[in-house]
């Protein structure tokens, strides 16, 4: 054999840096049908005995029972961390033996960092925009980081086929780039740290489905799960919702159909107007599914898992309304192989009565259960 010359040497090294990095292993953190423990540790005053009993071992069992497979469980800093930083302890042992109760009953959960002191996603709804200043403030960014490194080293112990990282809830950044960057800022510090763990990545403005398109995400990451959130229609889904201006709109609706007739639109006040323009129009299931085609089509190019981590309608909304929109959204969520996890489990969009103990809507709960097997 003839001895390989140092240009030989260079050429053939340069040949094998060249070569793509071989994507990492998958997980088998692989979801389909889930609901948010909402309101218990996060968007929640309750704190002592009632934070304790509010979620307990026979809620994992019973949503084990009706054949969900994991839970989204958010979390608030506020309840976490004291404004000066500091730990606050009850409720990182909640966190922890919710983990160990979802383990026994065969329940995944992505844990969901959904306020931070430096960003809420209804800031600009109530009039706080200026609170949001994690998009401009390398301090707050860092900040978010360091939460998450604190979370890690509690959490790094449970299996990456068994817990995942939703780093942070419904962006609403100004400019798209800002949440691309702070995504790559996030998930390169994540993964030094933990290079398996399964990433949970929503979309800018509300992980609304029409900014996939702007979305970047590193590449070759395969555990990485795209989220969206969808509560369109809102002027169904939030009827009569007081925190949101399209729930002020007291007329009629259809669904399916043209949702908002234009004389019930003249007959609303005129300032209420600008909000209800957009549903003085037809919507259907085909409609959801053009909604959706932005979000597939991103999932598809990155190869990854596409997940819609809130769905739902409120409490108050005529339920028959209510039922033919959610049996159109799980139509379309299984005919894009689509996992789910409705808004939400025990709250004012949810199934079950924690106060009474009984369901309090059994006809969604059999709906969503005939879906998403």
């Amino acid at each position: 054999m003839k001895r390989m010359t140092l240009m030989t040497l260079v050429l053939l090294a340069m040949a094998f840096f060249a070569l793509p990095i071989r994507a990492q292993r998958a997980n088998n953190f692989h979801i389909r049908r889930g609901t948010n423990l909402s309101h218990w540790l996060s968007q929640s005053t309750q704190r002592g005995a009632a934070r304790r009993l509010h979620i307990q071992e026979d809620d994992f069992a019973r949503l084990e029972s009706l054949g969900f497979d994991f839970v989204r469980l958010p979390i608030d800093e506020e309840q976490f961390w004291d404004e000066q930083g500091n730990k606050l302890p009850e409720a990182w042992q909640l966190l922890v033996n919710s983990l160990n109760l979802a383990s026994r009953h065969h329940l995944r959960v992505i844990v969901d960092l959904h306020i931070i002191r430096s960003h809420y996603f209804n800031a600009v709804n109530e009039g706080r925009a200026d609170a949001n200043v994690l998009f401009t403030s390398e301090k707050a960014q860092q900040d978010l980081i360091d939460m998450w490194y604190q979370l890690s080293d509690v959490l790094k112990g449970y299996s990456n086929d068994s817990v995942a990282y939703e780093f942070m809830n419904e962006p609403v950044a100004e400019e798209h780039e800002q949440w691309n960057k702070l995504i790559a800022k996030v998930h390169k510090a994540l993964r030094k740290r933990e290079p398996q763990r399964t990433l949970v990545i929503g979309s800018n403005r509300w992980q609304a489905t029409w900014t996939f398109k702007y979305l970047r995400i590193p590449e070759g990451d395969k555990n990485i799960i795209l989220s969206f959130h969808y509560y369109e229609p809102q002027v169904l889904t939030h009827y009569g919702a007081w925190w949101t201006p399209i729930g002020k709109y007291k007329g009629k609706l259809n669904y399916p159909g043209i949702l908002v007739s234009k004389e019930d639109y003249l007959a609303s006040p005129e300032n209420l107007r600008p909000e209800l323009d957009k549903f003085v129009c037809q919507w259907d299931k085909d409609r959801i599914c053009q909604d959706f085609r932005d979000a597939v089509s991103v999932a598809n190019k990155y190869g990854v898992q596409l997940f819609c981590g809130e769905w739902g309608v409120y409490e108050p909304v005529d339920r028959e309304l209510a039922y033919r929109w959610t049996e159109d959204m799980l139509s379309v969520f299984d005919e894009f192989d689509i996992a789910w996890a409705t808004w939400c489990y025990d709250a004012d969009f949810g199934f079950w009565d924690q106060q009474r103990h009984t369901y309090k809507d059994r006809p969604l709960i059999e709906l969503l259960m005939s879906h998403g097997k």
